[in-house]
């Protein structure tokens, strides 16, 4: 337990022995051999020799130029004289206390939370005219629409298989297959005109929680470097233009991490409250990552109780609205599918998609369910998870997760120097490590590495920034103590440099290749907006009904997306002779003109009368 004189959960002063040679050098060592590594790496895979340092100098790209620079500026940084440190009696320099007022934390807070809104606005102003892209972005907009209209789902329309839309369910009832956080977060927004707008202000009140997190975990200015890295976090700006459930999960989970060491330290079950509802609404829009994220602060809280029977008074607090959100479940699932046990996500997953299951050999096991509606190409798009494929995956999402933070070296770096001082590292920092593996290992059992590679642990970003931050003020009045203040200013520049390479590398290794992401989801973007815009201006007989002719070899745009409920002016339906002909489609729907899509020559053209 800690002392009377150390508020709990703060991290100590610098620990006696721990000297600044092992906090610069190991770290700075470890960098450079990953730096040598990867620039190495491209000539092992292909079975090439080493290149020369000459041809090496020549042919390198100008990130890895810089880097190279950055970490030969390392030694230059520890080794340079300065007057700054005056040594005292002990031969020491300490750092004044700083002391911040809450209205000077709360000017920090708001600061970078506009900041972070602002960013993600701006980079969203390049498709503001544009539709989304994705399949998962139409569902949770199929499910915001619902919850609207003050409903859980709505009938099927006649002839259902020709309206089967993508991740949502259609089997006698039409509802979104996700987990319903995302649509309660999402439907003010559409009702306001505009779903981004809420992924936008995420960004923002996600940033300025991790200030409050940081400052949680190591003081002010941990607090303010944590929130600045979340606002300029180019994975994090990436998916706040995605419709998907990663922000509100965040959010959700931030305010868990925040709360919870604020209830442990000030015995409030108000805090516990709020720490319950975080975690709760973060289960409602991705209970995997909610356990995997969740996971070490339920076991800390656990080992504390043990030890100290007093705080299991503040666990009703926390439970009741883990409980309220479970039983919320309970009865949505029951509302879509009959059965308060069996979710939409799992209902879908069987009836449409079965080899995307969840465990090893979901290939195999799949293969023995092969019903009626099973989605044939994009099923088979699903590839049988084996120990060595869940290791790959592991890899992709590790290394992608690193790159998508901050870029590999400043992250490389910032865990080293965590590693080297984690005696010095608060509880809530550790936890924050801690639940980066929890999530990886969670995810271990699924076959799809991610968008990106990553974005199933993509909830890991503001964990790791949490790594950056801590481990940078924990270890700056070590530093100064022992004459090296510009060590520390080194360790800025790197953060620095490798936030401006983020933004202006493309196809880079060592940094996160942002307009390359954007240039990805702008391709999607811009067919669906194509799409939209020639029925905008070819289909003028309405009501009408638009007939897709789907192209085979693209699995991943589909533009079979209605807003529900089905009776808008123009619907869109899937083509399939097998399941109805021209004849009987205009017999269920006469009042409505036919047209023609043909996806593979992009053609729509009026069916013929």
């Amino acid at each position: 337990m800690p002392t009377n004189h150390q508020p709990p959960l703060q991290p100590p002063t610098a620990r006696a022995g721990l000297t600044a040679g092992w906090l610069f050098w190991l770290p700075w060592m470890l960098g450079c051999g990953a730096f040598a590594a990867g620039e190495l790496a491209p000539a092992w895979l292909l079975g090439e020799r080493w290149p020369s340092p000459w041809r090496w100098m020549v042919e390198a790209r100008l990130e890895s130029l810089v880097w190279l620079g950055l970490l030969l500026i390392g030694p230059v940084a520890w080794f340079w004289p300065t007057r700054l440190a005056r040594p005292g009696s002990d031969g020491a320099a300490r750092l004044p206390p700083r002391e911040s007022s809450f209205s000077n934390d709360l000017l920090w807070s708001c600061g970078v939370g506009i900041l972070a809104c602002g960013v993600a606005a701006n980079t969203g102003s390049r498709w503001s005219d544009l539709p989304p892209g994705l399949h998962d972005e139409f569902s949770y907009l199929f499910q915001a629409h619902t919850f609207l209209a003050g409903q859980t789902s709505f009938p099927s329309p006649p002839l259902p298989e020709l309206f089967d839309q993508m991740h949502v369910l259609n089997d006698g009832r039409m509802a979104s297959r996700y987990f319903p956080a995302t649509g309660l977060w999402m439907a003010p927004f559409v009702a306001l005109g505009n779903p981004w707008w809420g992924w936008w202000l995420a960004q923002g009140v996600l940033a300025s929680l991790m200030f409050w997190i940081g400052r949680e975990a190591g003081g002010g200015t941990c607090g303010k470097l944590a929130g600045l890295l979340c606002a300029l976090c180019p994975g994090l700006i990436l998916f706040s233009q995605l419709l998907l459930a990663h922000h509100p999960t965040l959010l959700g989970l931030a305010v868990m991490q925040l709360a919870l060491p604020k209830m442990v330290r000030s015995r409030s079950g108000v805090w516990g409250l709020l720490a319950g509802c975080g975690l709760g609404f973060a289960a409602l829009a991705r209970p995997m990552t909610a356990v995997g994220i969740g996971l070490p602060w339920g076991l800390w809280l656990l080992g504390r109780g043990w030890r100290e029977r007093r705080e299991l008074r503040l666990w009703p607090w926390l439970a009741a609205p883990l409980v309220a959100a479970g039983v919320g479940q309970l009865w949505y699932d029951g509302k879509i599918t009959g059965d308060p046990w069996k979710t939409p996500y799992g209902e879908y997953t069987a009836l449409h998609t079965p080899k995307h299951g969840y465990g090893f050999d979901n290939v195999r096991r799949g293969e023995q369910s092969r019903p009626a509606r099973r989605i044939e190409k994009y099923d088979d798009w699903a590839e049988n998870l084996t120990p060595r494929l869940a290791l790959k995956n592991v890899a992709y999402r590790l290394f992608s997760s690193i790159q998508w933070t901050w870029g590999l070296l400043p992250v490389v770096l910032g865990l080293a120097l965590w590693g080297t001082c984690w005696r010095m590292i608060s509880t809530p920092a550790r936890l924050s490590l801690a639940s980066i593996v929890t999530l990886h290992l969670v995810h271990i059992p699924y076959w799809y590495d991610g968008i990106l590679h990553f974005h199933y642990v993509l909830e890991s970003l503001p964990q790791w920034l949490l790594v950056l931050a801590t481990a940078g003020c924990a270890s700056r009045e070590v530093f100064v103590r022992d004459g090296r203040p510009l060590v520390p200013l080194w360790g800025l520049l790197a953060l620095v440099v490798g936030g401006v390479l983020n933004f202006t590398t493309t196809q880079g290794l060592w940094s996160a290749p942002f307009q390359d992401g954007l240039s990805q989801f702008q391709f999607a973007r811009e067919k669906q907006g194509q799409f939209r815009r020639l029925v905008n201006a070819t289909v003028t007989e309405r009501p009408a009904l638009v007939l897709i002719q789907a192209d085979p070899s693209d699995l991943h745009i589909d533009f079979v997306v209605n807003t529900p409920p089905l009776t808008g002016p123009i619907l869109f339906a899937r083509e399939r002779p097998e399941v109805a002909s021209i004849g009987e489609i205009r017999s269920v729907w006469p009042e409505r003109t036919l047209y023609r899509y043909s996806a593979q020559t992009q053609r729509l053209t009026k069916v013929a009368e």
